[in-house]
C-alpha cells in the first residue's frame, strides 16, 4: 500500500500564559478543534531559531474554555515560566491528503489564492480567511480594495478548486465600488436566504 500524502496544517496559536500551571492562551486557525486538539493530540511549533523549544514538538493534555476563550495544557509545561516561552509559537499538526473531508469544508490554504467571480467576470482573490464566532469571513483582493465576503452557501454557492475558483453571488453593495458585469445585475442583487446552511472552511 503506498503511503498517503501528507502536509502540515497550521491549527493554532499560542498567545498568552494563562494562570501559574502552564495553561496558556491559544488562538485557533481551525473549525474543528474539538478534532485537532484532543487529549494526547501532537503539535510541531514554528518558533525562532534561538527559542528553546525550536525543532520540538508539544503534547496536548487538555483544552479548556474559558470566557470563552480556548486553553491549552500541555505535557513538560508545567508553570507559567515555562508556558511563556511558547508564547507567539505557532502549532502545526500533520495533515493525511486521504483524509475524509468534511461536507462543503475548505482548509484555509486551499481557499487562499482562489479566483473570485461574479456573473463569469473575476473581480478578486481571496487573500486570506477570518474565522468569526457567527461566521468565516472571505478576505477578497479587488482593484478597490479588500472585501470582506460572508462564507455561507447564499453569497458563495460553489468552490471549485480543480478550476481554482469561487463563484459568488453578492447582495447589491458588496461589490459596490466594482463595475456591474454585462448582462444584468441579477446575481448582484440577489438576497442571502436566512436558511442557508453556511459553507464550512476547516484547517
Amino acid at each position: 500500500m503506498s503511503a498517503a500524502a501528507r502536509t502540515q496544517l497550521r491549527v493554532g496559536r499560542l498567545t498568552k500564559a494563562h494562570g501559574l500551571k502552564g495553561a496558556i492562551k491559544l488562538e485557533l486557525y481551525t473549525d474543528d478543534p474539538e478534532r485537532r486538539f484532543v487529549p494526547g493530540a501532537e503539535f510541531s511549533l514554528q518558533v525562532p531559531a534561538d527559542s528553546p523549544w525550536h525543532g520540538k514538538h508539544l503534547t496536548l493534555r487538555e483544552l479548556r474554555w474559558y470566557n470563552g476563550h480556548p486553553v491549552g495544557f500541555f505535557e513538560g509545561v508545567d508553570d507559567r515560566g515555562a508556558a511563556e516561552t511558547l508564547v507567539k509559537a505557532i502549532l502545526w499538526v500533520e495533515h493525511v491528503e486521504q483524509e475524509a473531508p468534511e461536507p462543503d469544508a475548505w482548509y484555509d490554504h486551499q481557499l487562499v489564492g482562489l479566483a473570485v467571480v461574479r456573473d463569469g467576470e473575476r473581480i478578486g482573490e481571496i487573500t486570506h480567511v477570518d474565522h468569526l464566532p457567527a461566521q468565516d469571513l472571505l478576505i477578497v483582493k479587488t482593484r478597490t480594495g479588500e472585501v470582506m465576503v460572508p462564507f455561507v452557501s447564499a453569497i458563495v454557492p460553489e468552490v471549485d478548486l480543480a478550476a481554482g475558483t469561487v463563484t459568488v453571488t453578492p447582495p447589491a453593495g458588496l461589490f459596490e465600488e466594482l463595475p456591474e458585469a454585462e448582462g444584468g445585475d441579477d446575481a448582484a442583487s440577489a438576497q442571502p436566504d436566512d436558511s442557508a446552511e453556511p459553507a464550512e472552511s476547516a484547517e
